[in-house]
């Protein structure tokens, strides 16, 4: 018996060493969204007779408040200056930043109570580096906590629950009495408690909006800082639920506080002054705008130019990475009148900035009783043709010559058209990349849309790499791709996967391009430099007279769509009109008629959210109030990539990702074969 439990201990351990690796799962790689700005060229430099100045109105990524018109953030090139050498430097102190303190108006309706000489209708905001921040002080920007949240949006809380927050904080409404009266609310960050406070709304008269639940503490040097605010609107205690309803949260990371001195410096910037509601900060030395660079300035903030030898293009960007969703929007505009957006004044519009190209265009005009009548909104899109990524093997297919790909923008979308000069069959881009990626034999590569490209196996020369291609574990096709003609000076060799699509035959949907193979004595690599994926089992068929929401279709073909306002649009204040799939429309909080202000935007989303989504809690589901902010977005491809920074030789210092595949069958037989021998040792 000994013996037979010996063999069955290898056993499992052989079950260990076989069935581990299946849930060393790699972490998802989201895709950072960038915020542009205007684009800036040459010319910028000659009519700009005191700088370039980038602010909310030309720079999306800048705070503003469409409601007050507030705004923060600018930043100025001074192209006048002696000391800035025009399309190739800036010098010392030529670009000037500054952030300024601004007073907001709270989103919620929270107890708007005096505490000393604080008037809590509003609070204290200033942009920087296009983050926004709350001071400790009202007129002093030396200290600086991050905004978290300010939201007017309703959840349901049923006792017991945990309403998620940024930055790993948590509201739980822990009890409510039996009469339905009060609730006892608490304060947790990372599962530690920070405070709790019982909330009494019985008081409530006709007319009020609820009750203020404020949570101050000791910042910097400063005290009794409101830092979290919540406003409760009800309380319910029913047969089966108990539940509360807020209507109103705020939240500021008082814990990592930001401070601000003179002579401070943040990536390029050093800090000139500080103090009073003002800081003012120049670059400390010299920034050089080549070709295709990213200049970077801090923290995600960066000026991005063109690969472009003539021409200096650039633009301002801010790169987000955490997870969230963000506004994209075009530039405001006010009043009654005639107003236009591009991709130049709306980033965001597709824009190649390399080839200058962009697709889309909006026109909008409003009356006086900000209305926009019956095709007084047209928004017209066209195909161009873009560059591919990646240096694909240029290859003439018929009359086509695949340097080029027809791409159409369309409600902010990358889209590609199966007929180069004919839209009315539309796919959605899923990659267009030259990023490198190192595969070894059996790993997959998983791709947008649930696709997987996987190395399947290598020759024994190191020549040939048999490569498939899938979709949720289900085969497409597969190529054996032979790189051993490959030249001094070739690129690599590209596989382009087609087939029919729509009323179109012959359509490229995939190209990878592999630029080296090796067969080692441990490990079989292929090294692939290019990615190209369109989305093309869902076409989106686009014929006159289609509607899209509130945009209806006038004309398909001559490689552009025209779409108008079917119905009357009134912009009312403080709403959000849909205009088409994802395309929207934001209004001020206006009391007049002069201060009517809106801009057409878009949102973006990486991973998952910290907070429910708004348009989901209702009283009477309190369930929604409960997400599991740790699951990932379904929407979101699971990355399961290989490092791209492996270096340009396989088989170096940094080995290349685990295979994809699950063990499961040779986890089976093995032990399976084991189990035998141990049965047979002990008969015998």
């Amino acid at each position: 018996m000994k013996r037979f439990t010996t063999i069955a201990l290898v056993a499992l351990l052989a079950i260990s060493a076989l069935v581990m690796p299946a849930f060393a799962a790699e972490d998802a790689v989201e895709e950072p969204i960038e915020v542009r700005s205007q684009v800036f060229n040459d010319s910028a430099f000659e009519n700009f007779t005191t700088g370039i100045e980038i602010n909310s109105t030309n720079f999306a990524g800048f705070w503003y408040d469409i409601d007050d018109g507030l705004s923060s953030e600018v930043l100025v090139i001074n192209t006048n200056d002696t000391k800035f050498a025009k399309g190739t430097s800036v010098y010392e102190k030529g670009i000037t930043y500054t952030a300024e303190i601004k007073q907001s108006d709270y989103e919620a309706e929270f107890d708007n109570e005096s505490v000393g000489t604080s008037d809590l209708t509003k609070y204290p905001v200033i942009g920087l580096f296009a983050e926004k921040y709350v001071p400790t002080d009202d007129t002093d920007a030396s200290e600086l906590a991050k905004l978290l949240i300010d939201t007017d949006d309703k959840y349901t809380l049923r006792t017991g629950s945990a309403l998620e927050l940024p930055g790993g904080y948590e509201l739980t409404a822990k009890q409510i009495d039996v009469d339905g009266n009060k609730v006892w609310m608490e304060l947790s960050k990372d599962g530690e408690f920070i405070e709790d406070e019982v909330i009494d709304v019985s008081t409530l008269t006709k007319g009020d909006s609820g009750v203020t639940w404020d949570f101050d503490v000791d910042v910097g040097d400063q005290s009794d800082v409101i830092v979290f605010r919540v406003h409760v609107t009800n309380v319910f205690q029913g047969q089966v639920d108990s539940l509360a309803v807020i209507e109103g949260l705020w939240l500021i990371d008082y814990e990592n506080i930001l401070e601000i001195e003179s002579s401070d410096t943040f990536g390029e910037f050093e800090v000139d002054s500080t103090g009073g509601s003002k800081i003012v900060m120049f670059n400390d030395g010299t920034l050089t705008f080549s070709k295709d660079k990213k200049v970077n300035l801090y923290e995600g903030l960066y000026f991005q130019t063109a690969d472009d030898s003539d021409y200096l293009r650039f633009y301002l960007a801010k790169e987000y990475t955490e997870p969230g969703t963000y506004e994209v929007r075009g530039s405001v505009a006010e009043g009654e009148g005639d107003f236009s957006w591009d991709a130049h004044s709306f980033a965001g519009f597709w824009y190649d900035l390399d080839e200058n190209k962009n697709s889309e265009t909006l026109n909008i005009k409003v009356t006086k009783d900000n209305v926009i009548e019956e095709e007084d909104l047209w928004y017209n899109t066209t195909i161009v043709q873009s560059d591919y990524e990646a240096e694909f093997d240029n290859e003439s297919v018929g009359t086509s010559l695949l340097t080029t790909y027809p791409i159409i923008g369309l409600f902010a979308e990358e889209y590609v058209s199966i007929d180069d000069t004919d839209p009315g069959e539309l796919v959605k881009l899923l990659l267009d990349n030259d990023d490198k990626y190192t595969l070894r034999t059996g790993s997959a590569l998983d791709l947008p849309g649930g696709y997987e490209l996987t190395a399947k196996q290598i020759d024994v020369d190191g020549n040939k790499v048999w490569m498939e291609l899938s979709k949720d574990g289900e085969f497409i096709e597969d190529e054996v791709i032979d790189v051993s003609d490959l030249g001094k000076g070739d690129s690599g060799v590209t596989w382009d996967y087609d087939l029919d699509v729509g009323d179109e035959s012959d359509v490229i949907v995939f190209r990878v391009h592999v630029t080296n193979v090796f067969q080692g004595q441990v490990d079989s690599l292929a090294v692939i430099e290019g990615l190209w994926l369109i989305d093309y089992e869902n076409i989106l068929e686009i014929e006159t007279s289609d509607e899209f929401k509130e945009l209806e279709v006038k004309q398909v073909g001559g490689e552009s769509i025209k779409m108008f306002n079917s119905g009357t649009i009134t912009l009312s204040k403080d709403k959000v009109t849909t205009l088409a799939e994802g395309m929207k429309l934001r209004t001020s909080d206006y009391s007049n008629v002069t201060e009517m202000r809106f801009y057409p935007f878009v949102e973006r989303t990486i991973g998952d959210l910290s907070m429910p989504d708004p348009d989901e809690p209702d009283v009477d589901e309190p369930d929604v109030d409960e997400p599991d902010v740790d699951e990932p977005d379904v929407d979101e491809p699971d990355v399961d990539e290989p490092d791209v920074d492996e270096p340009d030789v396989p088989g170096g210092n940094d080995t290349p990702d685990e295979p994809g595949g699950i063990p499961g069958f040779e986890a089976v037989f093995a032990v399976a074969g084991l189990l035998a021998v141990a049965y047979f040792v002990r008969r015998n």
